[in-house]
């Protein structure tokens, strides 16, 4: 196996919170589909190669439940690695977010594991078609 600098990311995970969970029943089991609608944002810190990534996903499953979770994860690069600002980019816009995604689903999964309701296991998402590539 190769060693560890080689397989390690320069992208850098420093932190992740959950902004925001918020749950409302609105009936009893519903036939109805779960309607997901997720976005992001991106910041850079100015003068630093600091990001704040936000991913908010909201759920609606008429007539029976709906969701709302925000979750943002601070990600820097290794300083000593000289990266161009196009890897940088890509980086953060499809790596950072893959990264969150997992969290995220996790939480979904932990709301909706609840008496009455059936637990939610989010899909796969296309990261290039949720930022419109």
């Amino acid at each position: 196996m190769g060693n560890k600098e080689t397989l390690q990311s320069v992208l850098q995970l420093d932190k992740i919170v959950f902004d925001k969970i918020e749950f409302r029943r609105l009936g009893f089991s519903s036939e109805k589909e779960l309607e997901l609608e997720i976005q992001s944002s991106i910041s850079q810190k100015q003068n630093a190669d600091i990001y704040r990534i936000t991913l908010n996903l909201k759920g609606n499953k008429p007539e029976e439940y709906i969701f709302e979770i925000s979750l943002t994860g601070f990600f820097s690069f290794e300083p000593e690695d000289d990266i161009n600002e196009e890897l940088k980019n890509s980086l953060i816009s499809k790596n950072a977010i893959a990264i969150l995604m997992p969290y995220l689903r996790s939480e979904v999964s932990l709301l909706t594991a609840q008496p009455g309701i059936e637990c939610v296991v989010l899909p796969a998402f296309n990261i290039n078609k949720i930022l419109g590539n």
